[in-house]
């Protein structure tokens, strides 16, 4: 009997004031579909792993991102909300791990003020496609901004995303890419999703709901 495929790996970092609805997505639907997430944290305070969220929530993290620096990673996908995503930008491991992700052709994804704040910064959003929060669209600097009005969008191996709103479509979009749409379909099931307003359709696959 064959053995079973490794779990693919996942990376979410988080730093004081990112987004709590935009994380919990997309951790939670990471790990209903069977991945390993680790979510890092980013915050200066290397002390503790509990970072303070953008609405005043507290999230403890599995590892500093520091402790996940010589890692390799199947996905990192990046949750916005400020000033969390200048707390990303400004971690230097954060950045060195996403540029390795894609000079690899690895996918990595970011939403909310993620893509403007922490891609465009990197240098990993010039000629591709993008979306972000609509108050960060006209930060996202030599991105492709044809689809910026769509709820995700995905080009090559980067996906982004616009806002809490569109957090759990972001995620399912991500377990698609990762694990097929069998499987995002498996996910998406039992969420109670609403039709046709509540999936990306940038993404034609069996598991959206009929419009």
């Amino acid at each position: 009997m064959s053995s079973p495929p490794p779990q693919k790996r996942v990376l979410v970092p988080i730093a004081t004031g990112s987004e709590e609805i935009e994380t919990a997505c997309i951790v939670d639907i990471l790990r209903r579909a069977g991945a390993d997430v680790t979510v890092a944290s980013c915050s200066p305070d290397t002390s503790s792993l509990v970072v303070k969220m953008s609405r005043g929530m507290n999230f403890v993290a599995d590892a500093s991102v520091a402790a996940c620096a010589n890692n390799q990673y199947d996905l990192i996908a990046l949750p916005g909300g400020m000033p969390g995503a200048t707390g990303l930008a400004a971690n230097q491991t954060l950045i060195a791990l996403l540029q390795a992700q894609n000079t690899r052709g690895a996918p990595y994804a970011a939403m909310c003020a993620a893509p403007a704040v922490v891609l465009t910064s990197a240098g990993l959003l010039a000629g591709k496609a993008a979306t972000a929060h609509p108050a960060f669209t006209d930060k996202l600097g030599q991105a492709r901004t044809e689809s910026v009005a769509a709820r995700v969008v995905v080009d090559g191996n980067l996906i982004t995303s616009r806002g809490p709103g569109t957090a759990l479509e972001f995620a399912l979009a991500l377990v698609d890419i990762l694990l097929g749409s069998a499987k995002a379909a498996e996910v998406a099931a039992p969420l109670v999703l609403a039709p046709a307003s509540g999936l990306p359709k940038a993404l034609p696959h069996e598991w959206r709901l009929p419009q």
